[in-house]
């Protein structure tokens, strides 16, 4: 079975009580859970983690080079400026999914340029946390892994 890693950056440990007018009120726990359900609907396992150091997140993104399918990630922070997360990305050669709860085009000047993007495969925000199962669809979609008892609406697309 497929896995997808789903990597959470800095503060997302307090989704649900930090900026609650951005990032809503559902917590981080509450979205695990959601995607540990549609994971098994769909026929992948998921490894779910959240660290608030850039050191972490590059350790899990080497890890994931050998243990994982995909990769759906959460940079937080980490997305405007990190150039170690950048790098390590560029080294794993399977599909990246990059993930941002608000839509950073439409934020202040800090949070409107993620420099993850350039090494991402494909690039979803401003869905709130109803993102992550959009992602966590899109990885299984680009490995070709969406099961046919889904619709074709679903599993295929236009």
């Amino acid at each position: 079975m497929a896995t997808i890693f789903i990597l959470n950056g800095p503060n997302l440990n307090l989704l649900g009580e930090r900026e609650p007018e951005i990032y809503g009120r559902t917590t981080l726990a509450e979205v695990e859970k959601s995607c540990a359900e549609y994971a098994a609907i769909i026929g992948v396992d998921i490894d779910c983690r959240q660290t608030n150091h850039e050191g972490v997140l590059v350790d899990w993104i080497h890890e994931a080079r050998k243990a994982a399918d995909a990769i759906v990630i959460n940079p937080a922070g980490c997305s405007f400026h990190s150039i170690p997360v950048l790098d390590a990305l560029k080294t794993f050669d399977k599909p990246i999914v990059e993930l941002h709860i608000s839509n950073i085009h439409a934020r202040d000047a800090f949070h409107q340029h993620s420099i993850i993007s350039t090494v991402s495969t494909g690039v979803i925000c401003g869905l709130g946390v109803y993102g992550y199962m959009v992602a966590l669809q899109a990885a299984a979609r680009m490995l070709d892994l969406l099961p046919d008892s889904l619709p074709a609406p679903i599993r295929v697309g236009p």
